[in-house]
């Protein structure tokens, strides 16, 4: 987790999202929201980023949410229909540099206590957020109800996040200069639900 915090914080969102676009945002929200390649991918500080920018007018803040929240529920969808496709089988995964049976076992673990409203609460939990949808596709849950928690979730969350950074941007001057400071702690802060859980297994486990 923290190696993942690490090289987020390397990252320049500013510069990143200058050189990828409303395409590479795009590509970049879907492959996190529901492809295992994204699990590690910068997605909060990433549409913060974005959302700052749009504050000074590089990029259109309307176009953006939009080009986000479908991003995120299409590529949410594509991760339940290959949750479908793999089945049970994704349990059998072995380790490697992006994909942990750890994480797998902390989705299922979130998903088991909130049930469908773990759809919408994961898009605010790095790691959590990519492995939801592909676990609802495992437990084969009806696509009817999946795609309306999809929604919701994709709606708040990209919508959310990219308001946020629009708001921050209009009333703080020079916003783009304090980007890597205040994407920092939009991170620590999404990061928090899985500090605190882990927190409390380690207490119990003691």
């Amino acid at each position: 987790m923290f190696e993942t915090l690490q090289t987020w914080i390397q990252l320049d969102p500013i510069a990143l999202v200058k050189a990828i676009g409303y395409v590479g945002i795009a590509l970049f929200v879907f492959a996190e929201s529901g492809i295992l390649v994204g699990i590690f991918l910068p997605g909060d500080s990433l549409l913060f980023a974005a959302g700052l920018l749009s504050a000074s007018g590089f990029l259109s803040f309307g176009p953006l949410v939009v080009v986000v929240v479908v991003a995120a529920i299409l590529g949410d969808s594509v991760g339940y229909w290959f949750g479908r496709r793999v089945g049970p089988r994704i349990f059998k995964r072995e380790d490697s540099r992006f994909f942990k049976q750890e994480y797998l076992k902390r989705t299922e673990q979130f998903y088991q206590k909130y049930g469908g409203r773990a759809l919408v609460l994961a898009r605010f939990v790095p790691i959590v957020r990519t492995l939801a949808p592909i676990l609802a596709g495992v437990g084969s849950m009806q696509y009817r109800r999946f795609i309306s928690y999809n929604a919701v979730g994709g709606l708040l969350w990209g919508a959310g996040m990219v308001s946020l950074g629009y708001f921050l941007g209009s009333i703080i001057p020079n916003s783009d200069r304090y980007v890597l400071p205040l994407s920092l702690v939009v991170i620590v802060l999404s990061f928090f639900p899985i500090i605190i859980n882990f927190v409390r297994n380690k207490h119990i486990t003691i």
